[in-house]
């Protein structure tokens, strides 16, 4: 039955989908009447306040402005919080900092083996090339980066599930894989020999 595990996904996206069309058809008719600068300002409103617009004509681009400045910063931001307090704070800020002799990096082993090789540290998998048996060393991965896992050795992610998508990958190509090791693309340099223990959880910068 796993292969039913993203059907609410999908059909839930149909929903949505239908939900930002009509939020848009709205948008365009709040710009027409110069209440908005862009149709797609309308995703920065909250559906009271998309409320008042309508209905009462509330010029709302200011507090769109700042929510759109804030957007924008946040797009900037290198690395996604796993998980937000409601007042902002970044839970991981508040979680002890785990034992490190300076040479081991601690994760999840997402799949098992292990292995050692040369570490390739990849941002964006655009042009990317990796070499037979070179530990890809990545932010996050998506369906466009699994051409890269054709030839990597092992695999080390600073954010992902087990079931996401990069470590489904590695347990189907078979290598190791460790996710959630924090800031693994600063702490590891590309040429640096590592090894990856998929069971253990842990990434071995060999100095």
């Amino acid at each position: 039955m796993s292969g039913l595990r993203e059907a609410g996904k999908f059909a839930g996206l149909y929903a949505l989908r239908d939900r930002r069309r009509r939020l848009l058809l709205i948008g365009a008719e709040l710009q027409a009447e110069g209440l908005l600068e862009d149709r797609d300002d309308v995703m920065f409103l909250q559906l009271p306040e998309l409320r008042t617009a309508v209905e009462a004509g509330a010029d709302l681009r200011g507090t769109i402005a700042a929510r759109r400045a804030e957007y924008e910063r946040e797009l900037r931001r290198r690395t996604v919080p796993v998980a937000l307090l409601s007042d902002g704070t970044d839970v991981e800020t508040l979680l002890p900092a785990p034992p490190s002799d300076g040479r081991s990096l601690n994760g999840m082993g997402a799949a098992s083996g292990r292995v050692t090789g040369r570490a390739r540290v990849v941002r964006d998998p655009s042009g990317a090339v990796v070499e037979p048996g070179e530990i890809l060393v990545v932010p996050t991965t998506d369906p466009g980066w699994t051409p890269l896992f054709l030839t990597a050795g092992g695999l080390v992610a600073e954010t992902g599930a087990v079931m996401a998508h990069g470590p489904t990958v590695a347990r189907e190509y078979g290598i190791p894989a460790v996710i959630c090791v924090p800031a693994a693309t600063e702490r590891i340099r590309t040429g640096e020999l590592v090894t990856v223990d998929g069971a253990a959880g842990t990434v071995t910068l060999d100095h």
